[in-house]
């Protein structure tokens, strides 16, 4: 059985919760986000040791010094979300495109609304850039940390701020 491992760190976001297993990085929650307070599933086991290179890039980026992570990543979804999720990893850091042109770019430009749906159900935010992703007028839509963490992640990669 591929035990899940756990731990909790501090970010300039406020605390994350990473949890990964031997395929890879599995998740990155809020602690304190929209979808309410993020706590540990009860068969996971804490192992910092075991999640050490997530949290020295997670750092690495919050300081303005990694642009693109190199991690192994074991989401788990929907065939089409994992499609999104790999889609929304081509998205250069600091620049953003539309669900409309995301749509486009897996070859179904009227899939907008879904590939919403996918972007919000994606377990490894960060990482995984959905932050990127706004909406065709170019406001910030909704994103699982809240609107104001969105908006720091898209000004640290513009560097407009620097997080650490």
């Amino acid at each position: 059985m591929n035990t899940t491992n756990f731990t909790q760190i501090e970010s300039p976001l406020g605390p994350l919760l990473l949890a990964a297993d031997d395929t890879g990085l599995r998740s990155i929650e809020f602690v304190n986000g929209r979808r309410g307070p993020a706590h540990p599933d009860p068969v996971w086991h804490e192992d910092p040791a075991r999640l050490q290179e997530p949290v020295c890039q997670l750092r690495a980026y919050f300081a303005g010094e990694l642009e693109t992570f190199d991690l192994p990543l074991a989401p788990v979804g929907t065939p089409f979300q994992l499609a999104v999720w790999k889609r929304l990893c081509e998205i250069p850091y600091g620049e953003t495109i539309s669900y409309g042109e995301l749509a486009r770019r897996l070859g179904n430009p009227n899939a907008s609304r879904a590939v919403g749906l996918a972007n919000g159900s994606n377990p490894i935010p960060i990482v995984i850039p959905c932050h990127r992703v706004i909406g065709s007028d170019g406001k910030l839509t909704g994103y699982g940390g809240g609107l104001p963490i969105k908006q720091k992640l898209l000004a640290l990669e513009r560097r407009q701020l620097r997080l650490l």
